[in-house]
């Protein structure tokens, strides 16, 4: 049974969907069956797994049209992808109407979760429906935090947001871990952005930081993750890292 894991920060920019690719990639590379779920309606992790945004059925036609999810899933050779495209703006609107509407995503991937040993979820920054339903179906949630001060000041709303989530949509929700991103160990700023976050939330911060890398912004306009891209990278190297570091923390998996 999948562990389901959702790639969450109420701010864009931080490598939400560069640390979504990735990261599936290498646990694929290391041997782990892995589904990329986008919900994002810009399908930037779509196309960052070399899936064409204009496919069909997608995760919209999942939502709002009562496709199997099995059906709109698209096998890649660096995992799993259940894609997104334009079409889900505004389908938080549209779910509105709809019973459990926050659970609909949930009750979907229940009946893959057996094929699996993780799902990721590249969740919308914005903070509804479509979030909801993500971190209604995860069992976790992995925040990647960019190193720089602005970072600082929105964790502990980040952390409020958190806790609305386990008291009105899931009560078993749990971090999964931080991930501090674009670190640049020759600047004081990311040392000391680094040394807050560590103070703040200890142990879930992961020891794995993903450094500023030109590679990881190329990637994506090759339509690859950076570790198919230029496995050499240092970015590459990060996310194979934290892939150990991720596997390491999930030994019973």
């Amino acid at each position: 049974m999948a562990k389901t894991i959702a790639l969450f920060n109420q701010k864009g920019g931080v490598g939400k969907t560069t640390t979504c690719v990735n990261l599936a990639c290498g646990l694929t590379n290391l041997g782990k069956k892995v589904l990329v779920v986008d919900t994002d309606p810009q399908g930037h992790s779509t196309s960052g797994m070399g899936v064409d945004k204009n496919i069909a059925p997608s995760v919209y036609d999942v939502l709002l049209n009562g496709v199997a999810a099995e059906k709109a899933i698209v096998k890649t050779r660096y995992a799993d992808v259940l894609p997104s495209n334009k079409s889900l703006f505004g389908a938080g609107i549209q779910m509105t109407e709809l019973e459990n509407r926050e659970y609909i995503l949930k009750n979907a991937l229940a009946a893959v979760k057996d094929r699996y040993d993780y799902i990721f979820i590249d969740c919308p920054a914005l903070l509804e429906l479509l979030t909801l339903n993500s971190l209604a179906a995860a069992d976790t949630l992995l925040i990647p935090v960019q190193c720089e001060y602005l970072a600082l000041e929105g964790l502990s709303s980040l952390m409020s947001t958190v806790r609305m989530m386990k008291k009105s949509v899931n009560p078993n929700l749990d971090i999964e871990g931080v991930l501090l991103t674009m670190y640049d160990g020759r600047t004081n700023l990311s040392l000391q952005v680094a040394n807050e976050v560590k103070r703040y939330l200890k142990d879930k911060v992961y020891k794995t930081v993903i450094p500023r890398n030109v590679r990881l912004s190329e990637a994506p306009s090759h339509f690859k993750p950076v570790i198919a891209y230029d496995r050499a990278s240092k970015g590459s190297q990060a996310y194979m890292e934290l892939a150990a570091e991720v596997l390491k923390r999930n030994k019973d998996r």
